[in-house]
């Protein structure tokens, strides 16, 4: 019968963005329950240019591995900044049992992911994802998924104006505007600090989703220290996310953070009050990553996507 392998297309084929949503967040639980598990992952660094990351995890019957690289100068030389292959193994067996293109899975569960902590953490209110590459375009067509309405900005105007086009959302005005909304979704290189100290308003929300690597920030540690912070995984988090510096600076403790997934499986407090600020760092999780391409191999011979021998 061979291996199948999925292409970015029959990923995306394969998983709607409101199915990546709900596969994503039994992930989240899962994982908190310790059904699902992962180490976390490593990273094989040339900055400036970028880094290569090993990302394996277990769960559901299945093993992966996925191996993928975050190069954000790539565009400007007309190539992705994410790319790579997740591999797919039987967990009794070791069996390979699918190969998928690693760009669309991690555009899925970024989405998801960043929605989930939206829809978990907000208290509604206005969407806005600041943005428009890949990964943040996935985010706006899971909001809109979710009958959610959004507004996009980018430092490119026009694939601003691509993405909401393609979506049915708006152009905000200014990206002042759009860091003003009620719930806020960066995905940016995590060269510049979108939110500097004092910028954050009461009963904001915000899904940090761009500074997933070391040097990387969207935020000031002044805010993360004004909010109640949520993250995808503390281990990751706390040495490679958005709260490395926080923790760095000594603003910033283990018991001061509670991970998505124990929200989720009802083992951590949320949001406390409508005034709260809210904060959530992804640095990217194996388990999501496994979650997309479960969901996606169970839709194999359905799509009849192309398979190899090897």
């Amino acid at each position: 019968m061979g291996v199948p392998f999925f292409s970015g297309a029959d990923v995306r084929r394969a998983v709607s963005p409101l199915e990546a949503y709900e596969a994503v967040g039994k992930a989240f639980v899962a994982f908190a329950r310790g059904e699902w598990t992962m180490q976390p992952k490593l990273y094989v660094t040339n900055y400036p240019a970028g880094d290569f990351r090993a990302m394996p995890a277990l769960g559901g019957g299945h093993a992966l591995l996925k191996w993928v690289t975050s190069f954000p100068g790539n565009p400007t030389r007309g190539l992705p900044t994410v790319s790579g292959l997740v591999l797919v193994s039987n967990a009794d067996t070791g069996v390979l049992e699918a190969v998928l293109e690693a760009g669309a899975v991690t555009a899925l569960r970024t989405g998801a992911a960043a929605v989930l902590a939206a829809t978990t953490l907000g208290s509604g209110g206005s969407n806005s994802v600041v943005g428009c590459g890949v990964n943040g375009a996935a985010v706006a067509r899971t909001f809109t998924a979710l009958g959610l309405a959004v507004s996009v900005w980018d430092v490119d105007s026009s694939r601003a104006a691509a993405v909401a086009d393609e979506v049915g959302a708006a152009v905000a005005a200014s990206r002042e505007v759009a860091l003003a909304a009620d719930i806020v979704v960066t995905v940016t290189p995590g060269k510049e600090i979108l939110f500097p100290a004092g910028s954050l308003r009461a009963g904001q929300h915000v899904s940090l989703m761009g500074a997933d690597g070391p040097g990387k920030a969207e935020i000031a540690v002044e805010e993360i220290a004004r909010a109640h912070v949520f993250c995808d995984d503390w281990e990751q988090a706390s040495h490679g996310g958005e709260l490395a510096a926080a923790v760095e600076a000594a603003v910033l403790a283990r018991d001061d953070v509670a991970e998505l997934g124990q929200v989720l499986a009802g083992k951590a407090e949320g949001r406390r009050s409508p005034e709260e600020i809210t904060l959530f760092d992804s640095t990217g999780l194996a388990i999501q990553d496994l979650a997309i391409a479960k969901a996606a191999l169970e839709r194999a011979s359905e799509l009849a996507v192309p398979r190899f021998d090897i």
